[in-house]
């Protein structure tokens, strides 16, 4: 059994037959005399299971159990009573009570009592998690919040120590999302995920430290396309409890991942038939903007003589809707029209510090902080440095934006020898994004602001797409945003 366990009882001798027996069933005893120093312990910490004495002063075991309940909901209470009579055990059971055990105790009856308890609280709170967890998948179509999702449900329901979410990429296994403690090396996490795919089905395995690593493969349309693997703490085995519960998860992880592709797919397909309509739409409309263009610089040079000054600045408000209009046009041209790359040898830190030099007037009379951190070992990458440059103001501008007049914008670069990438990340301080904003962030025409095109993250995605890379969002409200953008070193 594995678990922690609250003990109350005035009687020293019971207290200590009890941390006796349940230490040796596998539990972490807590013992305590009285109610008082029961609700200290409560405050402090977690319990899976509570033995409360019925008679005890100020407060009875049942009183207890109420005041237990209300600070850890769900707690399997057992009441324990030396008179052993019907009518108590019937009243602690109606007012919560998971049931009773009577004095002295039979060691048979306390550990079937005890596993039972212990049981129900667990799979209570599993079949919870797994529900919290199907709820998170079904609402979000975005696949890093899937795997996170994923990654700490699990952590948390097989009291692992970490918990990896593996998916295959060009035949070896990546580590996608985590949680937990982070591992000191991934070799083993990584075979034992090598191990669940090959096999298909979930799979245990001992590693050099004698950690043990349970990996249940993540199958879709029939096959592999990764693995959700946990490793247990030092000394602690693995129950075959784990391990259904581990397919259970990855069984949910793989249809989640199922229908976000299939999402991501049918959203794709929709979004390209609309920019094509859309770019064909703005060619229509370039000739006549350019020719309203016209006019409107010439009504403002008539009217700029004119003795009404309302009347010019009209004539300046019709020219700046006009500009307005043409910039629209011109993105939704550039999107419905995707550039073909012209790769060179670029090096993204250089090319990332220009673009923060061009972003220099957004931070006059702001008091914005800047931190680069940059990796020393960044190699030289082939890439399109004119349409990453787009890609990369778009990132700053959008982080400056959300800030206000005081923050912080943090920029980074690092290499991943592992996965043959370079990782630019973008975070700033700012207002974050709730939910609903981050499943439609690259949706085209999408966006919060009020004069805003919601092109600039479409045509981001694409660029970074087209190189063979991945652009990955986090944010939260009031927390801030963090932009990961990942570039293959090589021609994929």
């Amino acid at each position: 059994m594995k678990g922690r366990v609250l003990v109350v009882d005035n009687d020293p001798q019971i207290r200590e037959v009890l941390e006796m027996r349940l230490e040796a069933l596998g539990l972490a005893v807590t013992a305590v005399a009285g109610p008082r120093e029961a609700l200290a312990a409560l405050d402090a910490g977690g319990f899976d299971l509570a033995l409360f004495d019925l008679k005890m002063e100020p407060m009875d075991g049942i009183a207890l159990m109420e005041t237990a309940h209300q600070r850890l909901p769900g707690l399997p209470v057992l009441i324990m009573t030396a008179h052993g009579s019907i009518e108590d055990a019937v009243a602690a059971i109606q007012r919560g009570a998971f049931d009773y055990l009577t004095k002295p105790f039979l060691p048979d009856e306390l550990r079937a009592r005890v596993g039972q308890a212990l049981s129900e609280r667990r799979w209570a709170r599993d079949r919870g998690r797994l529900k919290a967890v199907g709820e998170t998948l079904a609402s979000s179509g975005v696949m890093e919040r899937i795997l996170d999702a994923v990654a700490q449900a699990t952590v948390e329901a097989t009291e692992a120590e970490r918990s990896v979410v593996f998916l295959l990429e060009g035949g070896q296994a990546i580590p996608m999302a985590s949680a937990g403690t982070q591992p000191k090396a991934w070799e083993p996490l990584q075979a034992a995920a090598a191990a669940a795919v090959e096999k298909g089905v979930p799979t245990t395995l001992i590693g050099a430290e004698g950690r043990v690593a349970l990996a249940a493969p993540l199958v879709v349309k029939g096959g592999p396309v990764g693995a959700l693997v946990v490793e247990c703490p030092e000394r602690v085995a693995p129950t075959p409890e784990d391990l259904e519960l581990l397919a259970l998860f990855s069984f949910q992880a793989a249809v989640a991942l199922k229908n976000a592709h299939e999402l991501s797919q049918l959203r794709s397909g929709a979004l390209a038939a609309l920019g094509r309509m859309a770019a064909q739409v703005a060619h229509e409309l370039k000739n006549p903007l350019g020719g309203l263009k016209l006019y409107a610089r010439h009504l403002e040079k008539r009217l700029a003589a004119a003795p009404d000054p309302e009347l010019g600045e009209l004539a300046q408000k019709i020219g700046r809707a006009i500009d307005h209009l043409a910039n629209l046009v011109t993105e939704i041209t550039a999107f419905g029209r995707p550039a073909e790359l012209k790769r060179e040898p670029v090096n993204v830190v250089q090319l990332l510090d220009e673009c923060l030099a061009l972003c220099q007037d957004r931070l006059a009379r702001r008091h914005i902080r800047v931190s680069r951190e940059y990796a020393p070992d960044v190699p030289v990458a082939l890439l399109d440095p004119r349409e990453l440059r787009k890609v990369f103001l778009n990132l700053l501008l959008n982080a400056l934006e959300a800030m206000g007049d005081e923050g912080t914008l943090s920029v980074t670069v690092s290499h991943r020898p592992e996965e043959g990438m370079i990782q630019l990340t973008i975070e700033d301080s700012g207002c974050g994004m709730s939910e609903e904003t981050l499943s439609r962030v690259f949706d085209l025409f999408f966006t919060t602001k009020p004069h805003g095109t919601g092109l600039g993250m479409a045509i981001a995605r694409s660029v970074v797409d087209l190189h063979g890379g991945r652009i990955q969002i986090e944010s939260r409200p009031g927390e801030g945003t963090r932009v990961h953008v990942l570039l293959p070193v090589r021609h994929p």
